[in-house]
This record gives structure tokens, C-alpha cells and sequence, in this order.
């Protein structure tokens, strides 16, 4: 949907043996799953246990990638922010997010802020599938309304500084998949870019930096700002190879838009097509560490690659 100019195919270095800054703490009592919006990240770690066949449910959809490149539909001030139903297809419009069978309602878990729900059909109990939201308030009447809105995870850290900035936002109505989609720009121009746009990956663990690479997963999440700014970007790749040459795949559904810059935001050149991130954030098998002035050299054979060509440790 999106397409960086030369920011399509990275190299990955990270498969080389790393400085230990600390060792993760304590094991998460649940998946942890990272969600990149157009208005910055926030994580989540599921209630596997509480709500077991309605987090398989969720993780099916995150693992087929089809969470990627949606948008938020519906944002109710001080209530909800929902997702997962749509994507936008260029010439098309908006699209289904194709639906697995519902899932059984599991409500055991109070709608109190800062939780994730599914959304569900009214009168039907049993009608989850791939809408989402999270709940901004206590809104503690969802517990008792269609049989109870199953939650099924907990927002971390100050992800909700980021859900709250999203609420904050203007919303335009254009109909059943667009009943209040926030957008980010001053005014909505009939612009389908303008809305906000969510990613979302199984990670192995909760962490707020804002480039990190998942040696186990071969995953690497990332913004990056385009000739200085010219346009900002999310995204997530995949490492393909570590030999000859360490090369990672953007996932193209992940190119999403990003409002606004800040300081380590990584850069890309079409001068040079090299992408580089200031400091990378590296989870190898649970030892975390920093790696600097990582640079990725876009491949000449596929322009969806890039290539590891220098770090400092």
C-alpha cells in the first residue's frame, strides 16, 4: 500500500555475537504482542490463560499478517479504539480482513482501561472474529452486555499514552467500515492515507525502544523518515539469509504511515538507498543489547531486500 522509495530490502547483521547490556528479567506470564501505529507503538500481553481459544483466535490473524497495513474504523472518545476489520486496497477501497470462524465467548476479565477486547455482533455472544479494541475507560458495562466482551489482554508501560493521543484525534464517518476513523492530518482530504494505520507482531518480549530486532523471530521492527522527512514510515522486516550476507525482506503490507518524526528516528536515502538506524535494540535468545550506526544497503537484485554493511557495538 505504501511504498518507501528504496527502502525495501535490509540486510540483517544481528546474527553476530553481541555486547550483553542486561538480561530480560522476569518470563511474561502471556504472549506479548507489539502493535505499530501511525501514531507511535504499544504492547500488549495476552491473557493466555484467562482467555486461551480467544488469544489463539488473535494470534492466527497476527501470524497470517493480517493485521498489517489496517486501519483503526472506530474510535469512540473516552470509550474504545477499534481495529482489525479493514484494510484500504488502492483503486478498491476499503476491504475485509478476511474472518476465521467466531470463537466461543470467554468473558472472565473486567473491561477496565487499558484492556483488549473483541469486538462481537449484538445478540450474539459467540461472534468474535478479527475486530479488536481497546477500552480507554472502565467501561465496566461491557461485562454484562452481550454475554460479556471477552478481554483477552493488558496494554504495558505507557502504551496508553500512545491509544490516548489516538483518541485525541479527529474522526470522519464514511460509512460501516469507516463509522469513526481517526485521521491524522488537520483536515481529512479525502485521503485514505490519512487515517491511522496499525501493525501487529508476536514479540518475545515488552520493550519501548523504538527500533528492535528479534534474533529468535528473525524480526525486525522499525520507523524511518525518508529524505529527510519527505515521508515517515513504519514497517517490519524479516531476516531471509545471515550467509553470504545477512539480508532482511520488508514486509511490504507493513509499510504504514508514521506522524511525526523524533530524535533517533532511523533515515533512508534515495541518494545512497542505504537505511540507517542510530541505535537497534537486539533480543538474542533473551540477552538484550545496543548496536549503533547500523546501515543496510538496499540489494540491486530485489529492491524489497537490504543488506547488513556496517555496525558498531
Amino acid at each position: 500500500m505504501y511504498r518507501l522509495p528504496s527502502l525495501l530490502r535490509i540486510p540483517c547483521i544481528f546474527c553476530l555475537s553481541f555486547l550483553v547490556l542486561l538480561a530480560t528479567g522476569s518470563a511474561q506470564a502471556g504472549t506479548i504482542v507489539r502493535f505499530s501505529t501511525t501514531m507511535g507503538d504499544f504492547s500488549v500481553e495476552l491473557l493466555d490463560e484467562a482467555a486461551p481459544q480467544t488469544v489463539a483466535n488473535f494470534l492466527g490473524y497476527v501470524t497470517r499478517n493480517d493485521y498489517n497495513g489496517t486501519y483503526l474504523h472506530r474510535v469512540v472518545d473516552d470509550f474504545v479504539v477499534q481495529g482489525g476489520g479493514y484494510r484500504f486496497q488502492e483503486f478498491v477501497g476499503p476491504i475485509d480482513v478476511p474472518a476465521d470462524p467466531p470463537v466461543v465467548n470467554e468473558f472472565n476479565t473486567s473491561n477496565v482501561r487499558g484492556t483488549l477486547a473483541m469486538a462481537k455482533i449484538p445478540g450474539d455472544p459467540n461472534s468474535a472474529t478479527n475486530q479488536w479494541f481497546v477500552n480507554l475507560d472502565d467501561n465496566v458495562e461491557l461485562d454484562t452486555d452481550n454475554g460479556g466482551f471477552t478481554v483477552f489482554g493488558n496494554v504495558l508501560g505507557e502504551g496508553m499514552v500512545v491509544l490516548d493521543a489516538i483518541d485525541a484525534l479527529p474522526v470522519v464517518g464514511l460509512g460501516s467500515k469507516a463509522p469513526s476513523a481517526p485521521f491524522y492530518t488537520e483536515s481529512y482530504n479525502s485521503d485514505p492515507g490519512n487515517f491511522v494505520y496499525v501493525n501487529i507482531e508476536v514479540v518475545d518480549r515488552f520493550s519501548s525502544a523504538p527500533h528492535v530486532f528479534e534474533h529468535s523471530r528473525g524480526l525486525l521492527i522499525t520507523s524511518v523518515s525518508v529524505n529527510n522527512g519527505e515521508e515517515l514510515l513504519s514497517l517490519n522486516m524479516n531476516l531471509v539469509s545471515d550467509s553470504p550476507e545477512v539480508t532482511f525482506q520488508v514486509n511490504m503490507e507493513s509499510l504504514i504511515p508514521r506522524q511525526g518524526s523524533y530524535e533517533g528516528i532511523a533515515t533512508y536515502s534515495t541518494s545512497d538507498e542505504k537505511l540507517r538506524i542510530p541505535t537497534l535494540e537486539v533480543n538474542n535468545h533473551g540477552n538484550v543489547s545496543l548496536i549503533n550506526n547500523v546501515v543496510l544497503a538496499r540489494s540491486a537484485t530485489n529492491g524489497e531486500q537490504f543488506i547488513l554493511e556496517s555496525y558498531e557495538e
